[in-house]
């Protein structure tokens, strides 16, 4: 199961386990806490006597381990940081007839910033059962493995130790294209300590999480990508998450900017928020397991309702398109409950080729690499002429001047880019027919235009500082002082600190050499000024 939430802010959303992981990092070590009470004082002292050590290590993967009880009558005692953290769980269920309802449940979590799905699955698979029998100590253990893992640096194919396992991983980049791994498959003769390979530590099963919808799986990539209000009703917090993350993930390349919930409880500080029935649902994919919210969520334009996910091999009844009036009872049966039209045609060619594989019992793993290239290519095919338009707003190279500020990025003017989808539109690279104008209307209105435009933006405009830099540079700047006044030479000096700060803060996409020339422009307009003058431009920083 995995969890991403974001906790009510102010002084009164710091729980037991704020306090404790603030402690925890005051003292440099990391937090293994069991929620619901303070340290006793030896593990206080203990945590002193680890003082000197700073857990870098540790905190490059995760945030904090936690060990999560459950009350019956208030939930899971645990509170999110005010800032989104993926939360791995290992959920624990015994039979006890001492306790109320005759059962113990606690859960051990992985809280870490990055969306390593599978890899901290199979971590948590592997310490969790041995935590259950052995408790703290192997788990402060486990802690000290990973505090020794080298830092997650993308494009890094890396050998983690835990407890006697070694894993070996291949850290993702920007530029991998979804589905495809750069890491062996198969142990070689050096890598025989090798306990676990994994050939991706990020992505999810999408084709089992589609399985149950894969006839409508166009449909729900148009959701996703216009950031529609959706919410996945499963039978389970473990396929829930799954699917709100397969869902997620059906329009990668592109990021998804909206919120997503993979496990969405009564207990969240915006149950009232999304259940209210006096505004619009906001743009989040929900997923939920309790029945009652069939009931609170009705108002919800897009529901997806599934049954049990099958094991890798047997393929559930196909589900149907349903409207959402139909939504009354608790026991409704699985569907898609929605009145939306899309914009494309069904196609029906990759439909066949996964009924062919079902048929044929073509492995699991198969069909997500067929189902995750078709909606790596939708997206791309979607997604190019955007990109195209927008590479059009960058100003020529002949229009920046070293004297002047860098020119500004033209605007984006919907029309005018609908306009170039006559010629340079989709449909010269995917073969599917619809209203592709109508789509990209409704797209440019989403949030996911909004980060994605944002995001270019702010790439295309470091770019052009990074042009600013290099014409700069390829003037004769020491000519320029002799031209002009102390004032000003101090005055471009000043600048030209700012602007190699900068560059640095920003990290601009600057050649080394155009920072190591920027460098020497400096040092010899400073050198050619009266030493009174040189004396204090050399002691001054970059303001």
């Amino acid at each position: 199961m995995a969890l991403r939430g974001l906790a009510a802010s102010g002084p009164s959303s710091r729980g037991p386990l704020d306090e404790a992981v603030a402690a925890a990092e005051e003292r440099g070590a990391p937090a293994v806490l069991a929620t619901g009470g303070a340290p006793e004082d030896d593990e206080e002292d203990e945590g002193r006597g680890r003082g000197l050590l700073r857990w870098d290590g540790f905190s490059a993967w995760l945030h904090c381990v936690c060990v999560v009880g459950f009350d019956l009558e208030l939930g899971q005692a645990v509170e999110k940081d005010p800032a989104y953290f993926y939360g791995y769980v290992y959920f624990r269920q015994v039979r006890d007839k001492s306790l109320k309802r005759g059962y113990f449940q606690k859960s051990l979590v992985l809280i870490s910033k990055l969306p390593y799905i599978h890899f901290f699955h199979t971590m948590l698979k592997q310490i969790a059962p041995e935590y259950f029998e052995k408790s703290e100590p192997y788990l402060e253990a486990a802690c000290n493995d990973v505090d020794r893992w080298p830092a997650p640096v993308p494009g890094k194919t890396l050998h983690l130790p835990i407890m006697g396992v070694v894993m070996k991983v291949r850290i993702p980049t920007c530029h991998d294209k979804p589905g495809t791994t750069q890491i062996a498959q198969l142990t070689q003769q050096a890598d025989t300590h090798i306990s676990v390979i994994l050939p991706t530590v990020h992505e999810v099963d999408l084709f089992r999480c589609f399985c149950p919808v894969f006839l409508h799986s166009q449909m729900l990539w148009e959701l996703v990508l216009l950031g529609e209000p959706l919410v996945v009703m499963a039978p389970s917090p473990s396929e829930s998450s799954e699917t709100v993350l397969a869902l997620v993930n059906c329009i990668s390349p592109l990021k998804y900017f909206s919120d997503f919930r993979p496990y969405f409880t009564i207990h969240d500080s915006e149950f009232k928020e999304y259940t209210t029935r006096t505004q619009a649902p906001p743009s989040v994919i929900l997923g939920v397991t309790n029945p009652f919210f069939a009931k609170t969520l009705q108002h919800w334009p897009h529901i997806i309702r599934i049954g049990d996910l099958k094991p890798a091999g047997e393929i559930p009844k196909q589900v149907k398109v349903k409207k959402l009036k139909n939504l009354k009872t608790l026991d409704s049966k699985p569907g898609v409950y929605t009145s939306y039209k899309p914009y494309l045609n069904r196609d029906e060619e990759i439909i066949k080729q996964l009924q062919k594989g079902v048929q044929q019992k073509r492995p699991s793993e198969a069909q997500s690499v067929i189902l995750r290239r078709y909606f790596l290519e939708l997206t791309q095919s979607f997604i190019i002429p955007l990109e195209r338009y927008v590479a059009s707003l960058m100003p020529l190279q002949k229009s920046i001047s070293p004297w002047k500020s860098p020119p500004q990025l033209r605007q984006f003017l919907p029309e005018e880019f609908m306009k170039t989808l006559e010629k340079t539109g989709p449909q010269l690279t995917s073969r599917i027919k619809g209203d592709w104008i109508g789509l990209y209307r409704h797209f440019l209105k989403s949030p996911n235009f909004d980060g994605w435009f944002k995001t270019r933006r702010k790439e295309m405009t470091q770019k052009l500082e990074a042009l600013h830099l290099e014409v700069l540079c390829e003037e004769d700047l020491l000519l320029w002082t002799q031209k002009h006044t102390e004032v000003e030479t101090v005055d471009l000096v000043l600048k030209l600190k700012n602007k190699l700060l900068q560059a640095d803060r920003e990290h601009l996409p600057v050649k080394p050499d155009t920072m190591e020339k920027l460098r020497t422009h400096i040092d010899a307009i400073i050198l050619a000024l009266p030493e009174d003058l040189q004396g204090i431009l050399l002691k001054t920083g970059m303001t």
